[in-house]
């Protein structure tokens, strides 16, 4: 449980930061900085990249440029308070990035198994496609759950109205 606390912590800090902290020692070598928000430096690749997969990278113009920067730096300063404050430390953050990694991890797994089951099917109508597929995710489904060890108890079936008594 610790290791998976560990993970979620270090994933959450990489997610909050966005751009590492670089030293003074890396800020003198040949890294490009484009703009620096207190001990944090994002490079031109990196300030491009982020412009250009924003809303604000479908008009490359000065003005959007601009406001695509004045957004960078609030949230950097908002993320750095958040930091200082411990909000990445509290277990309701925590709680959210593993569902986060949860959900992130499911959409993978399924998409590729879809793509494998895609793969295998022949080019019939697609309807019948469809149908193949539906009856292939479940027979793998199916699979994963005899494999698996499942305990449920009877109650978390019950609504909530039910387990109060009303």
């Amino acid at each position: 449980m610790f290791g998976k606390r560990l993970f979620l912590l270090a994933a959450a800090l990489m997610l909050l930061s966005g751009c590492s902290p670089v030293s003074s020692k890396d800020k003198d070598s040949a890294i490009a900085i484009a703009v620096s928000v207190n001990n944090y430096y994002i490079t031109y690749d990196e300030f491009e990249k982020e412009f250009k997969d924003s809303a604000f990278g479908k008009t490359d113009t000065p003005e959007s440029r601009k406001d695509f920067l004045d957004s960078l730096i609030d949230r950097k300063l908002i993320l750095q308070y958040a930091q200082k404050e411990g909000f990445d430390k509290e277990k309701n953050f925590l709680k959210t990035i593993e569902k986060f990694w949860e959900q992130s991890l499911l959409k993978i797994a399924v998409d590729k198994k879809t793509r494998e089951i895609e793969s295998r099917i022949s080019a019939a109508g697609w309807e019948a496609k469809r149908a193949e597929e539906t009856k292939m995710l479940s027979d793998w489904m199916n699979e994963l759950r005899k494999r698996a060890r499942i305990t449920a108890k009877d109650d978390v079936l019950k609504n909530a109205a039910d387990k109060d008594g009303r």
